[in-house]
């Protein structure tokens, strides 16, 4: 099995979650309730994105900071 990318689009959100518990300040500042949803395993980046009306390349940078550093 190989290790998620974060920026995978099929990555589920509580895979990433729990990949690179790090990132989740980033839902928490968004105000996003992603963190422990029932969705989280069905839902990626992209629909959570849309979900919140987040522009999703803005919000990826802000992950990619975030593990990053």
């Amino acid at each position: 099995m190989r290790a998620p990318q974060l920026d995978d689009p099929d990555l589920p959100i509580s895979e990433l979650m729990t990949h690179w518990p790090q990132t989740i300040p980033v839902f928490m500042r968004h105000n996003m309730l992603c963190v422990g949803c029932l969705i989280g395993p069905f839902h990626t980046l992209i629909d959570a994105c849309a979900e919140y009306h987040l522009d999703y390349d803005a919000f990826m940078t802000e992950l990619i900071a975030t593990v990053t550093v």
